[in-house]
């Protein structure tokens, strides 16, 4: 049986806080390096090729690790798993910035993917477990989703100013002091807990398949751009992960002690909010990472005035997540305010499938930043929706397979839109079109793409999610009457 410490109120905020800045480190880190990539490889040497392994081997320590290090939060306690991750990330971030091979920075890359998912798999399920109040619970997951979304574009701001002021490894080096306050304050802020302990779920097999399927999986599509959708390679590893993950889903039926129980898919609200996390995350990678390539290729923005550019979206993320979502949710419920929200992010890859080659940032991309509001409501209403349907002696795997999702999903958008993107730029480069004009076209093509994903993701939400129970009607002051009493 799990027991934990009651925190006060105080101390609930002050771990809220302690959760919000551990992520915030993750997502700064997964972004704050796309912007320095050029002056790494210059610096270290890097191949064309092996450049991308700076991104790919965080991604795939990060992806495969998630799920089993939020079922081990379940049982040898969530706080522990937290301080281990966030202390083996701050070290990984210290090699990281002092690396003077290739060699040492993808192996402090795949240490830092690996501290990242054993911290972030637990905070949903600490945070769920600590905020235990409808309301209170609405705003502590709406501080914990503004940090995600808007942590993207401030990590393109910081990495820009970091590497033309200082130097690339400045974006690593930062993390040392955030890391060990971090380990300081959690200490002290995050209640104690203690789980069941490994016997009641150590499911050596299912870790074995569901960790070496997920890395198999995830090296297949970040590799699609280097050896073809098409490839001997490509088929051959996604044949292997899907052939490992059936093995481990056949082997949760079965064990008497499961990794993953499968009674926590049997929930609408889990299920269907992580196949819409899915499917979102992945057309919104066109949004956070191709609208900077297209202000950097085609406009000619640097790295520091690209971040600035997109600020305004997390800006006004902020604002509605911090200061409308939770009450909105309260109102109208996840379900109806997620749907709100991703309508207008279908609105915001509609604009830009719209793009042209010679755009004014105030009239053709001003207006796409501030329709990024979209995230502010969808992605507090997914997550809750995600965590409503877990046990809370499930809360650190729910927490982990939503973390999970999240990571497929922008494996995806990376794999599936940036191939289109550049297969489009390529044909219309060869046709004799313009550079600028080729690269628009590939980055339309990419939007257009995002544009069906999000559709598909609002068809899910509206036939598959419901909200996770009724709001319960306001107590009746007045006397009934005799009809009323009569009524059956």
């Amino acid at each position: 049986m799990r027991t934990s410490t009651p925190a006060p109120a105080p101390s609930r905020r002050l771990a809220l806080g302690v959760l919000a800045t551990g992520l915030l480190m993750t997502i700064l880190d997964g972004s704050i390096v796309t912007v320095a990539m050029p002056a790494i490889q210059s610096d270290l040497g890097f191949t064309p090729a092996g450049l991308s392994w700076v991104v790919n081997a965080y991604l795939i320590a990060f992806g495969a690790l998630l799920l089993l290090a939020g079922r081990l939060g379940d049982l040898i306690g969530r706080r522990k798993m937290f301080l281990a991750g966030t202390a083996l990330f701050t070290a990984a971030s210290l090699l990281a910035g002092a690396a003077d091979s290739p060699g040492v920075l993808v192996a402090a890359r795949f240490l830092q993917g690996a501290g990242s998912a054993t911290s972030s798999a637990v905070g949903l399920g600490i945070l769920v477990t600590l905020f235990t109040e409808e309301r209170e619970r609405a705003r502590a997951i709406a501080v914990f989703s503004f940090t995600g979304a808007a942590g993207a574009s401030l990590g393109q701001v910081l990495g820009g100013v970091l590497t033309d002021a200082l130097a690339w490894n400045w974006i690593f080096l930062i993390n040392l002091p955030i890391g060990v306050a971090t380990l300081l304050t959690a200490l002290r802020a995050l209640p104690a807990d203690r789980g069941p302990g490994l016997r009641a779920g150590a499911d050596v097999s299912g870790a074995l398949l569901v960790t070496s399927g997920l890395t198999a999986g995830i090296y297949a599509v970040v590799t699609i751009g280097e050896h073809g959708a098409g490839s001997a390679h490509t088929l051959g590893f996604g044949a292997l992960s899907a052939a490992l993950l059936a093995g481990f889903l056949l082997r949760q039926a079965k064990a008497a002690h499961p990794l993953m129980p499968l009674r926590i898919l049997r929930s609408r609200s889990v299920a269907g909010a992580n196949a819409v996390q899915m499917l979102m995350v992945a057309a919104l990678f066109s949004f956070q990472i191709l609208v900077a390539l297209y202000l950097q290729k085609v406009l000619g923005y640097g790295a520091a005035g690209t971040g600035f550019a997109m600020l305004p979206a997390a800006l006004v993320i902020g604002a509605v997540s911090l200061g409308a979502s939770a009450r909105l949710i309260a109102r109208f419920g996840e379900r109806n305010v997620l749907l709100t929200g991703i309508v207008l992010l279908v609105g915001v890859l509609g604009l830009l499938t719209r793009v042209p080659v010679r755009a004014s940032y105030a009239t053709d991309l001003l207006p796409v930043m501030l329709l990024a509001a979209g995230f502010g409501l969808a992605l507090p209403a997914l997550t809750s929706l995600a965590m409503s349907g877990a046990e809370e002696s499930d809360a650190g795997l729910a927490s982990g397979l939503f973390n999970t999702t999240q990571q497929i999903g922008m494996a995806l958008g990376v794999a599936v839109l940036s191939t289109l993107a550049a297969a489009r730029t390529e044909s219309l480069a060869t046709a004799g079109r313009p550079a600028a004009e080729a690269l628009t076209g590939g980055y339309r093509l990419a939007f257009g793409t995002g544009t069906g994903l999000l559709l598909a993701a609002l068809a899910v939400a509206a036939l598959v999610l419901r909200n996770p129970a009724a709001r319960r009607p306001r107590p009746r002051t007045e006397p009934r009457t005799g009809a009323e009493l009569t009524a059956p």
